[in-house]
């Protein structure tokens, strides 16, 4: 894990976030070298002079995009705006619910990374599910290559990441090239879902993720009978629970398993693992609709694989972090142990050797997502070579 603040984990997990998502060294040390005394104040005081170096830099980016504009290069102006974007969404994870200026700072993002998205000429479409009188917002990445209808893959958040971070990181461009469609979406108690929507996190994730399916199977393009879904962190439980309940999933992953979050959650109340994000309790009630954080604990308690996981009958893969320092490792082991009726269940711990031994892979992304994106391919009878 690349620790620039020695005392701060939340802003190393940031910093290598960004990182993963095509961040610039050089950008880096320019947000970041201000920052060492920040990193050891309180939440609040220390969350907004994070916010002011890198949001300062995405504005430098942005003008310097503007001015790529002027001279018709928009492939140089896309980049760059691309690049702003993922620090705009890097610096908006981290601050309160309710802080000053926040939505207009989610609302900056979400325009920033659609003229990037469009001027780099991305393979990536937005598109809007109707769910509960509102939408599910995602992002559709298409399959390259592919003659016919094509396998998907579904890709769903954790606690507090976005579709634009999942996108980023690169799976769904991983899986196009093998031949595999993404959908990346933001459920609720997610990004826009959340943010724009009020729609809070619920347990039984089969509610919204058959809605999804419902909206891919009017998709002549895509094949139906070979949709997949992945969670990442949190999404490590959203996935196998709703694979276990929906019977339409053709196959689950779940990047970094989740098995017992309300367990997580008791250790949290004694100080034990580390916290995502920052103002971290504040955060959960939001994400879920809690009124207060004893609310929020009786909420938790349904959020749990036991009992759940023996439904799953199609292939699954667990990975997990081999020194994940916010869920431990038995979690993925207890998640393997009960797919007792998967007919192709596997565990892949990441270790020093392949790297992507963090949470989720966090620290190095790309050997972790390579290995889903071949798992995925070999599953939906895409193609690896």
């Amino acid at each position: 894990m690349f620790k620039y603040f020695p005392t701060n984990y939340v802003w190393n997990l940031s910093v290598d976030l960004a990182i993963e998502m095509g961040a610039r060294i050089g950008e880096i040390e320019e947000m970041c070298a201000p920052l060492q005394e920040a990193a050891k104040a309180p939440d609040a005081a220390g969350t907004q002079a994070f916010r002011e170096t890198w949001s300062k830099m995405a504005d430098k980016l942005c003008a310097l995009a503007e001015e790529d504009e002027a001279r018709g290069r928009l492939l140089s102006a896309g980049e760059k705006y691309n690049r702003a974007a993922t620090y705009l969404i890097t610096c908006e994870r981290l601050q309160a619910h309710g802080a000053p200026g926040r939505p207009a700072l989610y609302q900056r993002f979400l325009d920033v990374f659609a003229r990037g998205i469009r001027l780099s000429r991305e393979n990536c479409e937005r598109v809007e599910i109707p769910y509960e009188g509102k939408v599910i917002s995602g992002l559709y990445v298409r399959a390259e290559g592919v003659q016919g209808p094509a396998p998907l893959l579904v890709q769903v958040n954790g606690l507090d990441s976005t579709k634009e971070m999942k996108y980023r990181v690169g799976l769904p461009a991983w899986l196009a090239r093998r031949g595999v469609s993404s959908l990346v979406i933001d459920q609720p108690g997610t990004g826009e879902a959340l943010r724009l929507h009020g729609m809070t996190a619920r347990f039984d994730s089969e509610h919204w993720a058959s809605r999804v399916v419902d909206w891919l199977e009017t998709r002549g393009e895509i094949d139906a009978r070979r949709i997949g879904l992945e969670g990442v962190s949190l999404g490590g439980y959203y996935c196998p629970r709703a694979v276990a309940f929906e019977p339409r999933f053709a196959c689950g992953v779940a990047w970094g398993a989740n098995h017992d979050w309300r367990d997580v959650q008791k250790r949290r109340l004694e100080k034990e693992g580390s916290f995502p994000v920052p103002h971290y309790w504040a955060h959960v009630q939001w994400v879920w609709g809690a009124k207060d954080i004893d609310d929020f604990m009786r909420i938790a308690e349904n959020v749990h694989l036991d009992g759940v996981v023996e439904k799953i009958r199609v292939p699954f893969l667990v990975t997990h972090g081999e020194k994940d320092s916010q869920i431990p490792l038995k979690w993925a082991q207890r998640t393997y142990e009960q797919l007792v009726n998967s007919p192709k269940r596997e565990l892949k711990v990441f270790t020093e050797r392949e790297g992507g031994v963090q949470h989720s892979s966090f620290d190095n992304s790309i050997n972790a997502g390579q290995f889903i994106a071949d798992w995925v391919a070999e599953t939906l009878g895409a193609r690896t070579a």
